[in-house]
């Protein structure tokens, strides 16, 4: 396996810990709406996907509404709800230091607005790594598990998706990866995090941030 010239980092769940903190509060919201539904399901269907893209499928499949400004409420409500418990994933910064002492470009690309990035990755001490280069969903037409934003951020960037990896731990984000002909990463150590479905979307699979130096050749 030849060396990247590129490494995407998805946000939630690969940088920052906010999946548990952000789908309770997904779960009450959409209950509240007529969409009875539990912690348990949006953790295993709406990780890793943008909220915008979260009503498109429940309003398609279901006559409940959220109403045309879901999104910018649920925006709204984002830094009152990671003030005080978003953590940066353990080991992450080490592996991050060992791609830029590497010389290795790198960049974030995630389902999130740039502006919640902000929040987390400023709670947890990672902004100022990822500043130069943050990308998201809304610049694209279609998020995960299309492949528009990691080939947009590849372009952006200067990279051919052959010569890039990505760093998931999504199932749809997973799949986003290797529709765009990209090697793809999935971390599961979340608890509610499946093995069996990112790698059957194409996943090299891993639990520890620690493992990533040994499985990508990064000098």
């Amino acid at each position: 396996m030849s060396a990247p010239k590129l490494v995407i980092f998805d946000c939630d769940g690969v940088l920052v810990d906010t999946e548990n903190l952000a789908n309770r509060r997904l779960a009450e919201w959409l209950s509240g709406a007529g969409f009875a539904t539990t912690f348990e399901y949006c953790r295993k269907h709406f990780s890793g996907r943008s909220m915008a893209s979260v009503q498109k499928e429940i309003e398609a499949a279901t006559d409940v509404r959220l109403g045309a400004d879901f999104v910018d409420r649920w925006n709204a409500g984002l830094p009152d709800l990671f003030a005080h418990g978003v953590e940066a994933i353990p080991h992450v910064r080490e592996f991050i230091e060992k791609v830029r002492g590497a010389g290795i470009a790198y960049c974030v690309a995630s389902s999130a607005r740039v502006s919640k990035m902000h929040i987390t990755l400023g709670q947890t001490g990672l902004l100022p790594l990822f500043e130069h280069a943050m990308f998201s969903s809304t610049m694209v037409g279609r998020g995960k598990p299309f492949p528009d934003l990691f080939l947009y951020a590849a372009k952006t960037m200067g990279f051919a998706p052959a010569d890039c990896i990505v760093i998931e731990d999504s199932v749809a984000g997973t799949q986003a990866g290797i529709a765009a002909g990209m090697r793809v990463f999935s971390y599961h150590a979340d608890p509610y995090s499946d093995p069996h479905d990112l790698e059957e979307a194409g996943g090299i699979l891993f639990d520890d941030m620690r493992e990533l130096a040994g499985l990508v050749p990064i000098s």
